[in-house]
């Protein structure tokens, strides 16, 4: 069995000479896996590539380039569709940033939790004994009022923390995803960084089981600047919630796309394709 560690990455050269050391002491502390560091670069003009492809003599590594800078959603859709077309059933994909604000060391719990039954386990600095070090007070009230905003809209069972893309999935579930969804599984791909609220809802959509571990975001560790766009991905959320609840929205798929789900992946899949052919603007959106 594998851990893939799937890292989007834009000009992240010297947060990955810290990372990659970290992912070796976790392979060391879970010898019943082979951890594989998959990196997205996405265009950067440093030689984040080139750190990740020299580290292949001491871990397993894969790399994949865009040529220009794409954006985190497309660097998220690329890197989900790679995965999925070689993780076994029974591999495990593990999602972080890599810019050194999320310690490899919480791969241990998330894979834990995984094996207890759940299908995907997010990281979070809302469960008890988690934290964050190093936001500044304007950051960290925006992030809680953009967290409660979308329990408000997207409440699902077992996610408190909806905003930080430390998670743990099941290979047979990512596989599945973008066999059900194909192209329209990150539609939000064009907002920043919203896709990383995107990928748990779809799932949602799908019946998946989530559970949280508790952890601690380092933003005092950060060795890049930030990507994010905030105004951008606040937007996104916004047009995410009216695409989920208005008219033949996201919500209502549920209803039928876990029963078929249930039956298999073919099923749901042919159930994804009877709702596209409705043409409603949520199906259609980001096509």
């Amino acid at each position: 069995m594998k851990i893939w560690i799937f890292l989007p990455a834009f000009n992240e050269e010297e947060s990955l000479r810290r990372l990659l050391p970290k992912f070796r002491e976790v392979q060391k502390r879970l010898p019943q896996y082979e951890t594989v560091v998959f990196v997205v670069d996405d265009g950067s003009s440093d030689n984040t590539a080139g750190i990740t492809r020299d580290a292949a003599g001491e871990q397993n590594v894969e790399v994949l380039v865009h040529p220009i800078n794409r954006g985190l959603g497309e660097t998220e859709r690329d890197g989900f569709e790679f995965l999925a077309a070689h993780v076994a059933d029974d591999d495990l994909v593990v999602r972080l940033d890599c810019d050194d604000t999320h310690e490899p060391e919480y791969i241990i719990s998330l894979v834990n939790k995984v094996n207890e039954g759940f299908d995907v386990v997010n990281t979070s600095r809302f469960q008890p004994g988690g934290y964050q070090k190093g936001v500044n007070w304007y950051r960290g009230g925006i992030s809680r009022a953009a967290n409660l905003f979308m329990k408000m809209m997207f409440g699902m069972p077992g996610i408190k923390d909806f905003s930080c893309g430390f998670r743990a999935y099941r290979g047979k579930l990512v596989k599945d995803a973008v066999r059900v969804f194909g192209n329209s599984l990150l539609q939000m791909r064009g907002f920043g960084f919203t896709s990383t609220l995107e990928i748990i809802v779809k799932l949602h959509l799908l019946g998946a089981r989530f559970a949280e571990v508790p952890f601690g975001l380092r933003y005092d560790q950060k060795a890049s600047e930030s990507k994010m766009v905030s105004s951008t991905t606040m937007i996104g959320y916004f047009v995410m919630a009216m695409l989920y609840h208005g008219p033949g929205g996201w919500r209502g798929w549920r209803k039928r796309l876990v029963p078929a789900y249930g039956r298999s992946a073919g099923d749901a899949a042919a159930e994804f394709a009877a709702i596209r052919r409705t043409k409603s603007i949520a199906s259609r959106f980001g096509s």
